[in-house]
């Protein structure tokens, strides 16, 4: 995803001066060639967040747009007060991106795991919130937040994520994806556990049991529609996340919670319990029941109940 993000940047900023990059001394091997493209327009701020924070703010208010570049929770936790009050206070034009989102550095501990990002970040006021599924969704969504007003969230993996979309999807911010269609019971998914989704949907589908997958990038704003739809048609959703409570599940609870439908629901998401410790990413998920297995569990006993 940051290889498809970076491209896409560079492709972007060729046409739109508007376009900065500011980074926090990370994301070396992915971010040097907009630096050599457009030096006069990418600053290493060094290991101070909260300044790169007020640097792209101040930056936004003199009209242009500006990317933030970090690691998992560095351009986020540290730097919180700063896009609260100097960038969603002012609707101004900066997006932050972290890279590694959930447990894609799951060897480097917790300091670096995102596992509460996108619950502080969708409720922030005037900011979008994006989680895209694959490299697919990472182009299509950074050129969709370029002329979009007021802040940005673009929450990516690490590298090597598979591409999911085997063609070029009908992007839109506040939009979900429908791959496909169902009538048993409905998968939605956020960033980049799609792959996991789409390959449970494969397995029901072995067994005759056939159910919609969406793949949700947008969390703020979220497409509530696409949501009742499926609890309507299907009567049965799982959603599933490399996050923490307060993230898609809790987002898609809210709305099943006021339609005053009687649906089946079951959020796969990293729990209180076990702790989240060193590991592997795919340790740390199976740990969580984030994998096929577990989300086939999840529709199996949403299905007896």
């Amino acid at each position: 995803m940051r290889t498809a993000f970076i491209n896409t940047l560079n492709d972007i900023a060729e046409h739109d001066n508007r376009v900065w990059l500011l980074c926090g001394d990370l994301g070396f091997s992915v971010v040097e060639s907009f630096g050599r493209r457009f030096p006069e327009r990418y600053v290493n701020v060094g290991v101070a967040e909260q300044n790169m924070t007020g640097i792209a703010a101040g930056l936004a208010a003199s009209g242009k747009i500006v990317f933030t570049y970090s690691i998992a929770n560095f351009p986020v936790m540290r730097c919180l007060e700063q896009i609260r009050n100097d960038v969603c206070y002012h609707n101004l034009n900066v997006r932050i991106v972290a890279v590694g989102g959930g447990l894609a550095y799951g060897y480097a501990g917790y300091a670096h795991h995102a596992m509460e990002d996108l619950a502080v970040m969708r409720v922030l006021p005037n900011m979008t919130t994006l989680a895209p599924g694959d490299p697919v969704e990472t182009e299509l969504l950074t050129r969709a937040v370029i002329d979009r007003p007021g802040p940005c969230y673009l929450r990516l993996g690490k590298a090597g994520e598979p591409v999911i979309h085997t063609t070029r999807p009908d992007v839109q911010i506040g939009k979900a994806i429908s791959l496909r269609q169902g009538s048993d019971g409905t998968l939605i998914s956020t960033g980049a556990t799609l792959g996991l989704a789409m390959k449970a949907a494969t397995e029901f589908a072995a067994v005759g049991i056939s159910v919609t997958v969406l793949s949700m990038p947008s969390l703020s704003p979220l497409d509530k529609d696409a949501i009742l739809t499926a609890a309507k048609e299907t009567g049965k959703i799982i959603t599933v996340e490399d996050h923490g409570l307060g993230g898609l599940g809790s987002a898609v609870a809210e709305v099943l919670a006021s339609s005053g439908l009687h649906t089946c629901f079951a959020p796969l998401y990293f729990r209180a319990e076990p702790a989240v410790v060193a590991g592997s990413q795919n340790m740390l998920q199976s740990s969580h029941g984030i994998t096929e297995s577990g989300i086939i569990a999840a529709m199996l006993s949403l299905s007896e109940s």
